[in-house]
């Protein structure tokens, strides 16, 4: 049975087991070959800890080239990830378009189970792995195939939006899925005037102020952003007066009333980029602030954030342990590939038709 380095592998047991195939020492050569990296995560990244980082991230990037590899990385993956490694960065919606594009054999999915499973749907015959398969997503925990039937036979003839924050199993009950980014567009385009609109219902709520549509939600919600209230958004105002503040959909409505502007990550992520406030406070999970911080000058990043544990399981200790062993490769039952893809593809056309 081959070994598994993953999120609860102490750090020293994990780089002596890679140690015995990597040099994880820092040298001047690494860090030459490494120097545009630490360029854009300095302000993030102390010099000392970029020693530590810098090997794992040099190994990696040799070692995708010897596997016929590719990294798609979400955009809550930590700095070293996202600017180090990654060879695709995006959210949920992005990463699904590119997937269909990537001309590499071997697909490492750097975010959580859900989208690695995405990555697989959309390329079956590709070998998918994800650097710990405990990364989960309470969104997709919260339903399951059996309570999409139950809605379904509750409301017969209602189409079924799904976030693509669910399982393979649930989206191959789906007519469609959507991301935070084309919710209302997706549900504007099916037919009839009611929805379903599964499993996050706060995303639900958020988006049926956007449609004439009547949806039915499903009680689900994602924990980085359920937490954050409009009192915080109100002690955020008093202590940062002159800053904006921008949210994600997956927060509760009185939140997003309450911010200046909300949106996916993407959307955010464009938004600061276009607007480019003095000062910006990203209510979302923080790692995505960090990031963002990191590709953009002359605005100051203020912390208002969440960190999501699931994400946080995935480092460049499993990164690398993941492409050195070819493990946690992901799977999908035969029998759902088909239906499950199907709704993944008829998001991703009516996104293209939506431009």
């Amino acid at each position: 049975m081959v070994q598994t380095i993953n999120a609860l592998t102490p750090l020293d047991d994990a780089r002596a087991i890679l140690g015995e195939s990597y040099d994880l020492h820092f040298s001047k050569a690494i860090e030459r070959a490494t120097e545009s990296v630490y360029e854009r995560v300095k302000d993030k990244i102390p010099q000392i800890e970029w020693s530590f980082y810098a090997p794992l991230i040099f190994a990696i990037n040799q070692l995708k080239k010897e596997k016929d590899a590719v990294i798609l990385a979400h955009n809550y993956q930590t700095p070293q990830i996202y600017h180090g490694v990654a060879d695709i960065v995006g959210d949920s919606l992005q990463l699904a378009i590119e997937a269909t594009k990537v001309k590499q054999s071997v697909i490492v999915q750097c975010g959580v189970h859900f989208m690695a499973e995405t990555s697989k749907l959309l390329n079956p015959q590709k070998t998918v792995l994800i650097p710990d398969s405990r990364a989960g997503c309470s969104l997709a925990s919260s339903i399951t195939v059996e309570d999409v039937l139950a809605m379904k036979a509750m409301y017969p003839g209602v189409p079924v939006v799904t976030y693509v924050n669910t399982s393979a199993a649930v989206k191959a009950v789906t007519d469609v899925c959507c991301t935070s980014s084309n919710a209302a567009d997706i549900v504007n385009r099916v037919d009839g005037d009611t929805v379903i609109m599964i499993p996050d219902q706060f995303l639900a709520q958020n988006t049926a102020k956007k449609t004439h549509k009547k949806i039915i939600t499903w009680a689900g919600s994602c924990e980085v952003h359920e937490t954050f209230t409009a009192e915080d958004i109100s002690e955020l105002r008093h202590a940062y007066p002159t800053a904006k503040i921008i949210a994600h959909p997956e927060c509760p409505p009185e939140v997003i009333d309450a911010v200046d502007f909300s949106g996916s990550t993407a959307a955010m992520i464009d938004w600061v980029k276009t607007e480019r406030p003095a000062r910006v406070v990203m209510v979302t999970e923080c790692s995505m602030s960090d990031n963002v911080a990191s590709e953009t000058t002359g605005v100051d990043f203020l912390r208002g954030c969440n960190i999501c544990p699931h994400m946080k399981r995935i480092n460049l200790e499993n990164i690398l342990w993941s492409l050195h062993t070819m493990t946690e490769e992901v799977t999908v039952d035969p029998a759902i590939i088909a239906p499950a893809r199907l709704a993944v593809e008829r998001m991703i056309e009516m996104s293209r038709k939506g431009d």
